[in-house]
């Protein structure tokens, strides 16, 4: 008996990897070009998979350990703060050719990384992309000012064949999604106020730009049932995947 606990032991001491090992959910979205596979990382941290190359949209270390994920083709960064920026995570997943994108103000944090502005546009791992506002209107700090201003942060519309995919980062419902946002079929909401949008918002949001899918994400404390009973009837699907 006591032989028999010495064996269990020492086979999971051998394996830890077996026991530590987290289970990410992913979906796969077929498209023109060929199927897009969405691993749901944690709190706005995603992988996008397509066409064999990998992009990654704002990888942080406190959400998951990278070394274990594979290289990046790319790394888009929508700002500078610290749940979305995590040059650690950065340099893990990166290998010779890795290319970075981002904001302004990250760039002071990731030398080699490349800046762009809102409504700007480039091409990361082949994927065409164009870079969106994401700023607040409505909730301030203490002092007055935005938790986001205006013209600092990104969100990013990638097209994968046909399917546009919309990554909000950390926005509230701005003027430029009515004029600038176009056949947008996915996207990715934050629902995390005072940050970003509330749940209402986000489905607001999601009629006005007359999505087929919307993931509710950056959701902190808030319930994202919530937003389904909101797009109920709308034929907006809602999906709620582990990203707290």
């Amino acid at each position: 008996m006591v032989r028999n606990l010495f064996i269990i032991i020492a086979i999971i001491f051998s394996f830890p990897n077996v026991f530590a090992q987290k289970v990410y959910e992913r979906d796969t979205i077929p498209t023109t070009g060929s199927n897009l596979v969405i691993t749901f990382i944690g709190h706005s941290s995603l992988l996008f998979n397509y066409q064999e190359k990998n992009i990654y949209i704002d990888p942080v270390s406190r959400v998951a350990d990278f070394s274990t994920f594979p290289k990046a083709d790319a790394i888009l960064i929508t700002h500078e703060h610290g749940d979305h920026l995590d040059p650690a995570a950065i340099l893990k997943l990166s290998k010779p050719g890795t290319e970075v994108y981002l904001n302004e103000l990250s760039k002071k944090k990731v030398p080699g990384g490349k800046a762009y502005a809102n409504e700007s546009f480039f091409i990361a791992a082949g994927v065409p992309v164009e870079v969106m506002p994401a700023y607040n209107i409505l909730n301030t700090r203490g002092n007055g000012l935005p938790y986001h201003p205006k013209g600092d942060g990104n969100g990013y519309i990638l097209a994968f064949g046909k399917t546009r995919v919309y990554v909000a980062g950390d926005t509230e419902q701005i003027p430029e999604m009515t004029k600038k946002f176009k056949d947008i079929q996915i996207a990715f909401l934050p629902i995390s106020e005072p940050y970003t949008m509330s749940v209402y918002y986000a489905a607001e949001v999601a009629k006005l730009l007359k999505l087929s899918v919307v993931y509710p994400y950056h959701m902190n404390q808030a319930n994202p049932e919530e937003l389904a009973t909101f797009l109920k009837g709308t034929g907006i699907e809602v999906r709620i995947r582990l990203l707290k």
